[in-house]
């Protein structure tokens, strides 16, 4: 890796003072690509000297799966193994600190490959890693690492440097104090949110270029930012970096079509023109010119994961949007514009009302569930987005990619 070690550190420190603060005696888990070396070998250093009792990085290499996607059995493509498992369920038994490197050496390893046999093997996604996160059991955040073949994928050349140079200022590392500027820019994100709950809307309307949505809302709607607080009541900063502003939608209330405005990398292929028509709150058609087939056998993963999970806004001030780089890494894509997801609703998301519920009990609320939540990329300047009052009334959100509230 060409960054320099000084900066890695640097990086590292804005991760545990900043995203997930390290306590002392904590369990760190760290999970990493193989080309992810250099920065996860910063973050145990730093783990280590904030007091950890035991950093743990896991390396997920992408070519292995390649191999299993060609020639293991149909029929075992699915399993994850069980001692993966048990690493993320001890974790929760100590509430302690993840960290999910992101930043895929190949982003499109898997072109060419079965796309049915590509969508069976979600690996290294985990589902137990999902119950972590979605219920904060653990701090845990999703944080980018540049590659070589990464840099590759979206500037066409190998050139791991540039794309640091694209990355400090999204993740603030060029200001003089990157601390302060991410609980500004939070501050920020959190206030906006509370415009927008208070404003009480019951659906939010996206019109645009193959694209005319209306994706309902809970009552009470609830929107917040990615600063979270665990079980244990410790405060984090999920995603690094973060500019959206979301709430969980009713599920059972979507209807329209959608065009993603930014391809997907998704299970090793990059899906690309993806349009959604969603009709009685269910994906009823997926197109797309290339990944259509791996798109729809995720969605078939069990009975959510062809409803929505999450509306996010993202406004034009955003540096990732800014950068005029699509990463191909939806950390990155997602808090440059206006995205949706499919799968899991998000319990921060939900009104407090409901949060107490069994699975049941959300369901029958509207709130989506499912073993699967991936966005896609929805926003951008010829994206309206438009709120919808119990009334019937309306008033414009974003236009030209500028809050209008």
């Amino acid at each position: 890796m060409t960054i320099p070690d000084a900066e890695l550190a640097g990086y590292a420190d804005v991760v545990f003072d900043v995203a997930v603060p390290v306590l002392a005696d904590d369990r760190v888990l760290i999970n990493a690509e193989i080309e992810h070396a250099p920065l996860a070998r910063a973050l145990a250093e730093a783990a280590y000297a904030r007091g950890a009792r035991y950093a743990d990085i896991w390396y997920f290499d992408p070519y292995a799966r390649r191999s299993r996607v060609r020639h293991a059995d149909a029929a075992t493509l699915g399993e994850v193994p069980s001692w993966l498992d048990a690493r993320n369920e001890e974790l929760a038994r100590h509430s302690g600190v993840l960290v999910n490197i992101r930043g895929a050496a190949a982003p499109d390893l898997l072109a060419g490959e079965d796309p049915v046999r590509a969508g069976l093997d979600r690996m290294p996604y985990l589902s137990s890693r999902q119950r972590l996160q979605l219920g904060n059991l653990v701090r845990w955040v999703i944080i980018p690492c540049p590659t070589a073949e990464w840099a590759r994928a979206i500037t066409g050349e190998p050139d791991e440097a540039r794309l640091w140079q694209y990355l400090r200022p999204i993740l603030r590392l060029d200001r003089p104090d990157p601390r302060a500027a991410w609980e500004e820019r939070i501050a920020e994100l959190l206030a906006r949110a509370r415009t927008l709950s208070a404003m009480r809307l019951d659906a939010v309307r996206f019109e645009g270029p193959g694209t005319d949505l209306t994706v309902g809302l809970l009552p009470d709607a609830h929107w917040t930012a990615a600063r979270l607080e665990s079980v244990k009541g410790h405060v984090f900063q999920a995603n690094l970096p973060t500019e959206e502003v979301f709430t969980t939608p009713d599920y059972r209330r979507v209807e329209g079509r959608v065009r993603a405005t930014r391809p997907l990398a998704l299970n090793g292929t990059v899906v690309r023109d993806l349009e959604l028509t969603f009709t009685g709150g269910v994906v009823s058609e997926v197109r797309a010119s290339s990944g259509a087939d791996v798109v729809r056998t995720h969605q078939a993963t069990d009975a959510g994961a062809a409803r929505l999970g999450e509306l996010a806004l993202v406004d034009g001030s955003s540096p990732v949007g800014r950068s005029g780089v699509t990463f191909l890494e939806t950390l990155l894509d997602e808090n440059a514009t206006c995205h949706l997801a499919w799968g899991a609703g998000l319990p921060p998301g939900v009104p407090a009302r409901l949060r107490a519920r069994d699975a049941a009990g959300l369901d029958a609320a509207g709130v989506n569930t499912s073993g699967v939540h991936v966005d896609f990329m929805v926003g951008g300047p010829d994206v309206t987005v438009t709120g919808i009052g119990h009334d019937g009334g309306v008033i414009e959100l974003l236009r030209d990619d500028e809050w209008q509230i």
